[in-house]
């Protein structure tokens, strides 16, 4: 797949013999958005975890834009253009919601010396951290303080300090977990918007999501991958049924 923005062979992680990912060869294109699913157990959040070294593979490689990064610090990573959400939504809860977003441009800065600035030196972020709250819907919440939002809004705003970033791929965590349905239908929309430009790799649950959003859909079950394809194929892999889609849609 000569258009795949990142890559692994042979991704392997044990923890003391418990084997939790196996020897995954995963394909992610250029400007697609690919999910990666599966039950409880399968190892999603663990590949995660791997493909932005939070943890260290016990076997195999991983490359983006057909460079290798095994290995690399995750703050290397993320400078490289692959960026997860949580790497900076740890959102300051007593800051406004413009202040959140104006600190996650300033790490884009790499100037630590930023905190110690003036008013009006910070004031100049302003504008573009305005304009991502525009993208993201929070506009009229710009004043807010952070942990005032209610959870929807608040995920929204970890996207919006994500793509403070300016990365060329996302990695989202179960971006619609513990939502109602209007709030999983505004980030369902919301990340369709804004991988336009750029690739999204996400574990999802919710299956409807995952079928309205991927091109592509990975399946992992224990640790390795089952199947791969589009939602149509996948749905109707009947070792795919017995593994995960009997849980059903939800």
């Amino acid at each position: 797949m000569t258009d795949a923005i990142l890559e692994t062979e042979g991704l392997s992680k044990e923890f003391r013999g418990f084997v939790a990912v196996k020897n995954v060869n995963l394909r992610v294109r250029r400007s697609t958005i690919h999910a990666l699913i599966g039950p409880n157990g399968a190892g999603k959040t663990t590949c995660f975890n791997l493909l932005t070294h939070f943890l260290t593979p016990t076997r195999g490689r991983i490359s983006f834009k057909g460079r290798d990064i095994t290995g690399s610090k995750p703050a290397d990573i993320a400078r490289l253009g692959l960026v997860r959400s949580f790497q900076i939504s740890a959102v300051f809860p007593h800051l406004s919601v413009l202040e959140n977003v104006r600190l996650a441009l300033q790490r884009k800065r790499g100037n630590s010396f930023d905190f110690w600035r003036s008013e009006r030196t910070l004031n100049r972020l302003n504008a573009r951290a305005l304009e991502l709250l525009e993208a993201v819907g929070l506009s009229d919440f710009a004043g807010a303080v952070a942990v005032e939002l209610p959870y929807g809004r608040k995920r929204a705003l970890e996207i919006a300090t994500t793509l403070a970033l300016d990365p060329e791929m996302m990695l989202l965590d179960e971006p619609t977990a513990g939502m109602g349905h209007e709030d999983i239908d505004r980030i369902a929309a919301l990340i369709k918007t804004v991988a336009a430009n750029r690739t999204v790799l996400m574990v999802e649950h919710n299956l409807s999501v995952v079928a309205n959003l991927s091109n592509r859909i990975t399946v992992l079950t224990r640790g390795r991958i089952l199947t791969e394809g589009d939602y149509a194929t996948v749905s109707a892999d009947p070792l795919v049924r017995e593994a995960y889609m009997g849980v059903g849609h939800g």
